[in-house]
């Protein structure tokens, strides 16, 4: 969890601790014993990102998006796709740029919750459009899938090892090229692969289950950072990981239900 962002060298916060900051006065037996009767710092006095922080910071930008998604719901038609387009690939381009910057931006968060609410909406009333109770259903197996991915997480029956994370890290890749490859098949040439018969189901059941995975590297991260005491401004990082990745598996698991209702 040991991050490099050489912007750490000029923070404020890795700048205290350095000899010009000890008080060099003898403290007396009175200084001691109000030192040692004194409240141990928590990470919330020290400006360390704690388990709040980061429950705060997630609600805040899913408030966002739940907003952007419900006004886009119900203005945006099945008709209008090419706005849940335009909104999905400025949603990628605002998270890529997000997770590629040395700093961290909370305006570009808000903003990439915002955009990204009105391709879930969007999407959610074309699919809710032809299937009807499908959106509350991808929901429901959104909200279990996360909290059964907490428990095996908490439990350690999943336990997140550099080799775990390298096979995760390279299958999400190799699926996110995937999914560029078979949008182009969709615009241009007017066939999916997921519908395909068993292959798009097992295709849409894969990648369900790597959204899922993906939960676990956001709760070691966000376990890790804490342990490790990152500093507070962290719990943006870890809060926008975790709408990201909550995002992709509800897309995932209302494509896997369409499959099967479709059936």
């Amino acid at each position: 969890m040991q991050s490099r962002n050489p912007v750490f060298g000029r923070s404020e916060q890795f700048a205290r601790g350095g000899h010009a900051t000890f008080d060099t006065r003898t403290p007396t037996a009175g200084d001691l014993q109000d030192m040692y009767a004194a409240p141990s710092a928590t990470a919330y006095d020290t400006g360390r990102m704690t388990l709040d922080d980061v429950v705060m910071r997630t609600a805040s930008l899913f408030a966002v998006l739940l907003v952007s998604a419900g006004i886009a719901y119900q203005l945006v038609k099945p008709e209008n796709f090419g706005v849940v387009l335009v909104a999905a690939l400025g949603g990628f381009g605002l998270a890529m740029v997000v997770s590629f910057s040395k700093t961290i931006r909370p305006p570009l968060m808000f903003a990439y919750a915002a955009v990204e609410g009105v391709f879930v909406g969007g999407i959610s009333r074309a699919f809710e459009t032809q299937y009807d109770g499908i959106v509350l259903q991808a929901v429901l197996g959104t909200l279990a899938t996360f909290g059964a991915m907490l428990a095996l997480y908490k439990f350690e029956v999943i336990r997140v090892t550099p080799k775990f994370t390298r096979m995760v890290l390279i299958a999400g890749a190799g699926y996110l090229v995937f999914t560029f490859i078979n949008l182009g098949f969709a615009i241009f040439g007017g066939h999916s692969v997921y519908s395909v018969g068993g292959l798009g189901l097992l295709i849409s059941a894969f990648g369900v289950g790597l959204a899922a995975v993906y939960l676990v590297l956001d709760f070691d991260y966000i376990d890790q950072g804490i342990r490790n005491g990152l500093p507070e401004r962290y719990a943006w990082t870890a809060a926008f990981g975790l709408v990201v990745t909550l995002v992709w598996l509800y897309i995932e698991i209302l494509r896997l239900i369409s499959i099967l209702r479709g059936r």
